[in-house]
């Protein structure tokens, strides 16, 4: 087994969107509450710039933007012009040009001022996230209405603007002395392969691993992918992240079939984030010991497969189980409390492992 250089024992983290208006309070909250891996949240409900598709287009190609309809399409333009002019920027690693403004992530930019001021908590990583190319070119049509995945020139365009847009936030992140943490965020995962989408497998694995690739050898950040949906685990592993983020409370039977797969990665020295505190429906009785259980369950089963209890310790990070953009403040304070609780609570491993 490959030696493991870093070590999450349970650390948390979150996802990305949250349902707050006040984004200096909230980032304060976010470096205070998750020192270890503190994120960048993304106010979805303060302005629609902050969707999690238009917040990425700037500097990519041939986009018209509707803010009122949170809408992103084709514009009816020269679309060769504008892949010339695109390639041109992206050639010559123009990183400003692919900067995400303050305008669209106020979040990141307060929170990188944050942890550059002396009263900052130590810590060793820092988390952002980018809509990930498969669920960005599924989600914008064309003049047709038909999605830019299937325009393979346009969706090769729009893969590698994310892919720089990413590598501009991850120099943006570096600058904290933090090992940057990047998430594609993948929604679009559990439709691949079905008959009502017209993904295939192999399309969407190409996607990731040009992403995930260029990354890895422009960076040294830590690049996973998360999916808050069932979908085939295979493909994901095929992809090479070195972190799978899950929904572990709705979906742990279904990830847990990947044995060989989920074995392999594990084995590698990659890392599990365990989206296990739910945030669809979350209910105000839920509690730190039933989630604990849960958890538990799970990791007991990855042990049994032959793997030490100290590795899982080790490569598993603790998120809630998707953006909590959607809930209520009130439900969204009740799931960070519940995240922080259930880490130091995991921490201490009592009771965790079953006979091990």
């Amino acid at each position: 087994m490959p030696e493991k250089k870093i070590q999450f024992d349970f650390m948390p983290t979150c996802v990305g969107s949250v349902p707050f208006m006040n984004f200096k309070a909230t980032c304060k909250e976010i470096v205070t509450r998750l020192p270890d891996i503190p994120f960048w949240p993304q106010f979805v409900k303060k302005d629609p710039l902050e969707d999690m598709i238009i917040q990425y287009t700037e500097g990519l190609p041939l986009l018209e933007i509707n803010k009122e309809k949170r809408e992103t399409r084709i514009a009816r333009s020269d679309t060769e012009a504008g892949l010339v002019e695109f390639y041109e920027h992206f050639l010559s690693k123009d990183l400003d040009y692919f900067a995400i403004s303050k305008d669209y992530a106020c979040g990141l930019y307060e929170l990188l001022h944050l942890l550059s001021s002396d009263t900052a908590p130590y810590g060793k990583f820092i988390k952002g996230q980018t809509v990930g190319p498969v669920t960005f070119t599924s989600a914008i049509n064309d003049h047709d209405n038909i999605p830019v995945i299937n325009n393979p020139d346009i969706a090769e365009a729009f893969t590698k603007g994310l892919s720089i847009k990413a590598l501009w936030q991850i120099r943006k992140m570096e600058e904290t002395n933090r090992q940057p943490i990047l998430f594609l965020d993948e929604p679009s995962l559990s439709s691949v392969g079905s008959a009502f989408s017209s993904i295939q497998k192999d399309g969407a694995v190409s996607m990731l691993k040009e992403i995930i690739g260029y990354l890895k050898e422009e960076s040294d950040a830590l690049i996973g992918i998360h999916c808050c949906s069932n979908t085939d685990w295979s493909l994901i592993t095929e992809a090479n992240p070195d972190i799978i983020n899950f929904d572990a409370f709705e979906y742990m039977e279904h990830f847990l079939l990947y044995r060989n797969e989920i074995s392999t990665f594990i084995k590698n020295g990659n890392i599990l984030a365990w989206g296990i505190v739910p945030t669809s429906n979350l209910n105000k009785n839920e509690s730190v010991n039933k989630l604990f259980m849960k958890l538990a369950k799970g990791i007991n089963q990855i042990a049994d497969w032959g793997i030490e209890p100290e590795t899982i310790v080790h490569q598993s990070i603790l998120t809630p189980a998707c953006g909590m953009g959607s809930m209520s403040p009130e439900l969204a304070n009740l799931c960070m409390n519940l995240l922080c609780d259930l880490s130091e609570k995991c921490r201490s491993h009592t009771g965790l492992f079953e006979n091990k």
